[in-house]
């Protein structure tokens, strides 16, 4: 008697072309991506760890309370990042509009009776027990999304037969959209003010648009679109005051070293003393002296420059240059508009937010209120990473040409 192998439900009888699926899948995941956002996280929970364990101590708290949240937020990424990656690619796709209407909903939210103040700025939503979100974070990926969706809309009537998918990227129809996406969330990121998550929407969308294959006329128009914002925005009292300050004590470095260029300036103090090989883990003056303010935050690379040196500075860089790079590879073998675009998106928001934090403790870039993704402390941000390179790998797995062919 002869077994139908169709009604065996045993691993053995799994159909041929299911297993090679599956194997095809696990191969195309990008192991190293995963290793490079652990890999930072990690490095962020020792940082976090030297900058905050002296300043719970003192107040009679438990020293560790900073590392235990940030590996609980990290854990809670990773599950968030799974989570993404194992959607289906088109569901993905069909609730982004969701999506992004949930994001300017908790943006909408902060400014209610809802919103808390935290350094001069109403970014966040108090949850209770201690927990508090940042709706900001969530925003940055919900706008990579829709802008990917609305420069891959389906063709508009008159359209000629022969234009590609990537060349009705760039309609002016398709731009005017972009920038509705991202101007609607950046204008109400302005009100809270939050000039920092503002600023990284808008690199990522022009991000975006270079990606597409906007033409150097349209980028350009776009740019003093953005320069007459910038200051109009100065001009209406948009920005706040301590905003304000920032960008002068940005151009003029020796500007009240004791008031509003203090944070810089003890930053770079913190970074040139640790030399090449730093003054060894957990024996930083400056970071155990809690001289640099928010530390385990916004400026959380002073603790390694100072306490792992020029070498742990060097580390860390490297490790987001490993990210940025397979988020590349991601895009270059995408053969899906779409894919590629959230994959281009995600690069740029990372790659802005390493250089700006990275430049604004080196005195390089004004200060702004951006985290360094993985490494600083805050669940907002580590949840909005991972969900980001979720997204670069649910690509990957779905919409990317093998790398490898086998006969």
């Amino acid at each position: 008697m002869t077994l139908n192998p169709a009604i065996n439900k045993g691993p053995a009888a799994m159909p041929v072309a299911e297993t090679r699926r599956r194997s095809s899948r696990l191969r195309r995941f990008d192991w190293m991506l995963l290793g490079a956002a652990l890999a930072l996280s990690i490095y962020g929970a020792i940082l976090v760890w030297s900058a905050t364990r002296s300043r719970t101590a003192l107040t009679g708290g438990d020293p560790q309370f900073f590392l235990k949240r940030h590996m609980m937020n990290l854990a809670i990424g990773l599950v968030l990042m799974v989570l993404t990656t194992l959607l289906s690619y088109a569901w993905v796709r069909a609730v982004t509009p969701v999506f992004y209407i949930l994001a300017l909903l908790g943006l909408a939210a902060v400014l209610s009776p809802l919103g808390s103040t935290v350094n001069g700025a109403k970014s966040w939503i108090e949850l209770g027990g201690g927990f508090s979100i940042q709706p900001a974070e969530f925003a940055k990926v919900a706008v990579v999304l829709g802008l990917a969706v609305v420069l891959t809309l389906p063709p508009t009537k008159g359209v000629l037969s022969g234009m590609s998918e990537r060349d009705e990227a760039v309609t002016p129809r398709r731009i005017a959209g972009a920038g509705l996406v991202a101007g609607i969330p950046t204008g109400i990121i302005m009100l809270l003010p939050d000039l920092g998550s503002a600023m990284v929407i808008l690199v990522a969308t022009a991000g975006l648009l270079v990606f597409a294959g906007t033409s150097g006329r349209w980028l350009a128009l776009l740019g003093v679109g953005a320069a007459v914002a910038a200051v109009a925005a100065t001009r209406l009292h948009l920005l706040a005051q301590h905003q304000v300050n920032r960008f002068a004590a940005f151009a003029d470095p020796h500007l009240d070293p004791q008031g509003v260029g203090y944070n810089t300036a003890q930053a770079r103090l913190a970074i040139g003393s640790g030399g090449v090989l730093g003054k060894g883990l957990f024996n930083g003056t400056q970071t155990n002296g809690r001289y640099v303010p928010e530390q385990q935050t916004d400026f959380v690379f002073t603790v390694a420059g100072e306490e792992l040196g020029f070498v742990g500075g060097v580390v860390l860089i490297a490790l987001f240059a490993v990210l940025l790079l397979r988020g590349i590879a991601a895009a270059r073998l995408c053969d899906d508009l779409f894919g590629m675009l959230v994959c281009a998106g995600v690069v740029s928001w990372f790659a802005f937010e390493t250089f700006e934090n990275i430049g604004m403790t080196l005195g390089i870039m004004p200060v702004a209120g951006i985290p360094l993704p993985f490494v600083s402390y805050g669940g907002s941000s580590m949840f909005a990473s991972f969900i980001a390179v979720g997204l670069v790998e649910n690509v990957r797995l779905r919409a990317t040409r093998p790398a490898i062919t086998v006969d």
